[in-house]
């Protein structure tokens, strides 16, 4: 295999580290994203054939709330539970971003101190 060959190959792998990176850093962000909306928009529930509304989680309403139906509708385990997914892929994201980003910038260097050996030469 020629160096040019390698090269191509390597920066490919890195390109393609660094967007499987991001792709799981937009997952994380997703993951993100529901839960604010989870938490900060009011709702509806259907208990015993009747519509409740109830008012954000996050609001100072809710805190008093002393409707059980609200409560249990969205419990704070379970909007917890999107954050902590959320970490796996955010912390795998970042880490593969990272290498990928490296591994390009490094061959990068390689390919301009060849360019220049050779030209000084």
């Amino acid at each position: 295999m020629s160096s040019l060959a390698y090269d191509t190959a390597f920066r490919a792998r890195a390109l393609r580290t660094q967007g499987w990176g991001l792709g799981l850093l937009a997952v994380a962000g997703l993951l993100w994203i529901w839960f604010a909306i989870l938490l900060l928009t009011p709702y509806e529930v259907e208990h015993n054939y009747n519509t409740t509304t109830c008012h954000a989680r996050i609001s100072a309403d809710d805190l008093h709330d002393t409707s059980r139906v609200c409560a249990e509708a969205r419990d704070w385990p379970k909007l917890l539970g999107f954050l902590g997914a959320s970490v796996p892929f955010a912390v795998a994201g970042s880490v593969l971003t990272a290498i990928g980003s490296s591994a390009r910038r490094a061959a990068e260097h390689h390919a301009e101190v060849t360019r220049l050996d050779t030209a000084s030469a």
